[in-house]
């Protein structure tokens, strides 16, 4: 099996390394990452300036671009071997319920299933996480359960990993994704010559939190698996939209 990871923490990340390492004992392995640090990079595609990437001195391929940028080279040609499954982590903290939606690491993920292949984005969560060999013998589990019992090449697996030992884990839920509360405000300062500038602020605390969620997982010890889907159309709210619709008449 060959196996293409990626992250959003750039190509010197710890926890792409850890997770290189680990899975390399099962899978031929190539490694595509940002050049740097594309946390909060969401799905963004460039298409305006040219990409460049180039080989690291830790044989990681590095790219001036976003993690999206960095699947979709690998698969699209890059690569001379196309992988057959999509790593993306070990983020440096968590992504869990609405952090889906910028995550870089996620969005890795999501450009491998886009392409038609199976995908994996793995957290681990806390602020100043340490314990990645925990997340990476998790990573190893799960690769041996989709060689074992694949799932539908549809399915994007979110995972977030409690910041513990490996034998201080609980277990495995199967979750959805919860939600957070509004986002912290912006921070508004000057910058040295006067200027008013912002920096985003803080994620919002946890909302949508109870038993079943990602974040209960995380908070109660266990590993939380998320299926994503790509589908964002609200399908129950189709009909309701129908009569909500004018007429063509009153156009």
């Amino acid at each position: 099996m060959h196996i293409l990871l990626s992250n959003d923490d750039g190509y010197l990340a710890e926890g792409l390394s850890a997770l290189a390492n680990a899975l390399r004992e099962h899978a031929d392995i190539s490694v595509v990452a940002p050049d740097k640090n594309r946390s909060a990079a969401s799905n963004s595609l460039t298409l305006e300036i040219p990409l460049r990437a180039y080989p690291a001195d830790n044989g990681f391929i590095k790219v001036d671009g976003t993690p999206t940028d960095c699947v979709h080279l690998a698969i699209t040609g890059l690569l001379k071997q196309e992988p057959d499954m999509v790593f993306a982590g070990i983020n440096h903290g968590s992504n869990l319920g609405d952090d889906v939606l910028y995550s870089g690491t996620v969005a890795a993920a999501t450009e491998g299933r886009f392409l038609g292949l199976p995908a994996v984005a793995i957290s681990l969560a806390g602020s100043n996480p340490v314990h990645f060999e925990t997340a990476a013998q998790v990573a190893v589990t799960i690769l041996k359960q989709l060689i074992s019992k694949p799932l539908p090449q549809d399915t994007i697996l979110n995972i977030n990993v409690p910041d513990v030992a490996i034998n201080a884990l609980k277990g495995y839920q199967a979750t959805r994704l919860g939600q957070r509360h509004k986002a912290e405000p912006v921070i508004k300062d000057k910058d040295p010559r006067g200027r008013t500038i912002y920096w985003v602020g803080p994620p919002g605390a946890e909302q949508d939190a109870g038993p079943g969620t990602d974040f209960y997982a995380i908070n109660t010890g266990y590993v939380s698996v998320t299926p994503l889907q790509l589908d964002l159309t609200w399908y129950d709210r189709l009909n309701d939209l129908k009569t909500w619709l004018p007429k063509e008449q009153s156009l």
